[in-house]
């Protein structure tokens, strides 16, 4: 698959200007295969790019025609508070996304062969151990959302529940689906979250956050998108996949192989009640640290994909030479 010239034709991003949908669009386009990316942004970029409005169907549809993969990456950022408008936003944004790829893919004559929707590990419980994708399974809540868990948290697994459900029940006939329940991808570009922890590292703050105990979930951006034409070549596979490396580790040993990676001994903890403060600050959610996702690529295992970065010592080592 990672050989010469890919054998797709032509793949269109929806969401194609964010750091994911960067991240396909790079690879596709060094594959040889026609890129259109479509954005509520507009871009330049050596491929071509079409604007929308991230809820309707518009002349962009016309890319959709004979596309071997349609790829819909929309939703507005969960990096900010949930206040009552963000989040009306958050949940709105990945709906209207999703029911417009539906209708675009709907009206036309030859409509991609496969739709991939974005998703996120979110779907989840909060668990310390490890969760594939029957989890959850018939995209019924099985322990997601319950009375004793945050309640922040538990809107984040509300939103990821609503928006695969949209994702499952519209209707497109002659279009596989397939769900990606996508973790933590680590690149070292710029505004990236691998940069960010990179950073806080070097100024000697890499240390454990909140006890540590919590699970990261990840996976590095060129097994992100080696994933993603595996799935799109791979017509058997269907329905929620993980995203995700198949080794997850605590957050204190994720943070202790980074400061070994960048030569920093220091690295000070931030214990949870620092997070809670730092994120009113920065206008962001402790759940995006505290949380343990622990998510493991039942699926994709099971269908004989490999890593080429399997594991968060090999992996770190190849983000710090790119950064």
């Amino acid at each position: 698959m990672d050989q010469g010239v890919s054998r797709l034709g032509k793949v269109v991003l929806l969401g194609g200007s964010g750091q994911i949908g960067q991240t396909l669009a790079h690879h596709f386009h060094g594959r040889g295969v026609d890129v259109i990316s479509v954005s509520r942004t507009p871009h330049s970029a050596p491929w071509t790019t079409v604007t929308w409005d991230g809820k309707t169907v518009g002349r962009w549809a016309k890319c959709l025609e004979g596309a071997d993969a349609i790829i819909n990456l929309s939703g507005s950022s969960i990096n900010t508070r949930f206040t009552r408008k963000h989040r009306a936003l958050i949940l709105h944004s990945r709906l209207d996304a999703t029911k417009a790829t539906a209708a675009a893919i709907r009206s036309r004559r030859r409509p991609p062969r496969v739709w991939l929707n974005a998703s996120a590990v979110d779907i989840y419980p909060h668990s310390l151990t490890p969760t594939p994708e029957t989890t959850v399974s018939g995209y019924r809540d099985t322990g997601a959302i319950d009375s004793t868990t945050p309640e922040s948290w538990r809107f984040l697994s509300e939103v990821v529940w609503r928006w695969e459900e949209t994702f499952r029940t519209e209707q497109v006939p002659g279009t596989r689906k397939v769900a990606l329940r996508t973790t933590l991808m680590l690149s070292p570009d710029q505004g990236g979250i691998f940069r960010l922890l990179s950073t806080l590292a070097r100024f000697g703050l890499g240390g454990p956050q909140g006890s540590g105990e919590q699970f990261v979930s990840w996976i590095h951006h060129v097994d992100y998108a080696r994933a993603v034409e595996f799935l799109i070549e791979r017509e058997e596979i269907a329905g929620p996949v993980n995203i995700t490396s198949p080794q997850p580790l605590p957050n204190r040993e994720f943070m202790r192989l980074l400061r070994q990676a960048l030569r920093m001994p220091i690295g000070l903890p931030a214990p949870a009640f620092g997070i809670q403060l730092s994120s009113l600050l920065l206008r962001t959610e402790p759940v995006l640290v505290l949380k343990s996702r622990c998510s493991i690529p039942t699926v994709l295992q099971k269908h004989g994909f490999t890593w080429n970065f399997p594991d968060w010592p090999g992996a770190v080592q190849d983000l710090v030479v790119g950064h």
